[in-house]
């Protein structure tokens, strides 16, 4: 079986859980294309087997990337099976509400692009403050202390 696995990343952790997928993916002896989708390529789902589309939610949305992936090619990931992976901070929230709307995030992507997918998977995102600038830092110690 050969598995497309994409992802949008805007800070690298994305980046980081699609790697680990497709690893796990490749010691059940499957083959992977592991592709950034701010450059495609020859990533088109309808040569896949299956297909996982993997993506943070920053600033309540997915990054542009992977919205038009799923768009363009949501006939085609329709037909296979395929996953979405949502990675982000809300999903690990103490307050249901947070959590709640964190989840929501996939079914807007799915409404939005007319993409199926028949697994959804949610997960933390991590806090990166060494990497951050002043003024993100200082945003998110306080989103951080709120929790």
């Amino acid at each position: 079986m050969e598995v497309l696995v994409a992802y949008g990343t805007v800070e690298g952790h994305t980046r980081k859980i699609a790697s680990r997928v497709a690893e796990r993916i490749e010691s059940r002896g499957h083959q992977v294309v592991l592709v950034d989708l701010r450059e495609p390529g020859f990533a088109v789902p309808g040569r896949f087997d299956a297909a996982i589309l993997c993506g943070p939610i920053h600033i309540g949305r997915y990054p542009e990337p992977l919205v038009r992936f799923a768009h363009d090619f949501a006939p085609a990931l329709n037909e296979k099976p395929s996953a979405l992976i949502t990675v982000s901070l809300g999903i690990a929230s103490e307050h249901e509400d947070e959590r709640r709307e964190a989840q929501g995030f996939a079914t807007q992507l799915c409404e939005r692009t007319g993409w199926a997918p028949v697994m959804r998977h949610d997960a933390a995102g991590a806090l990166k403050y060494v990497e951050y600038d002043f003024f993100k830092r200082w945003i998110m110690r306080r989103i951080a202390r709120h929790e």
